[in-house]
């Protein structure tokens, strides 16, 4: 398993939410971090998915 860091923003720069997820893959975090995200009601604020070594999985403006 490999850890992400999600996390989520007001457009004022205030910190929605903020913690580790772990996925097997990255493919897999993009998929299942999407459903996740949905279920957190943040799919329409400000958000990223990075993997450990700091690459963008998801990300929306």
């Amino acid at each position: 398993m490999t850890t992400y860091r999600f996390t989520a923003f007001e457009s004022s720069g205030e910190s929605l939410f903020d913690e580790d997820w772990e996925f097997e893959t990255d493919a897999i975090a993009k998929e299942q971090g999407a459903q996740k995200i949905e279920e957190l009601g943040l799919a329409e604020k400000t958000h990223r998915l990075v993997n450990n070594k700091g690459k963008l999985i998801v990300f929306h403006v």
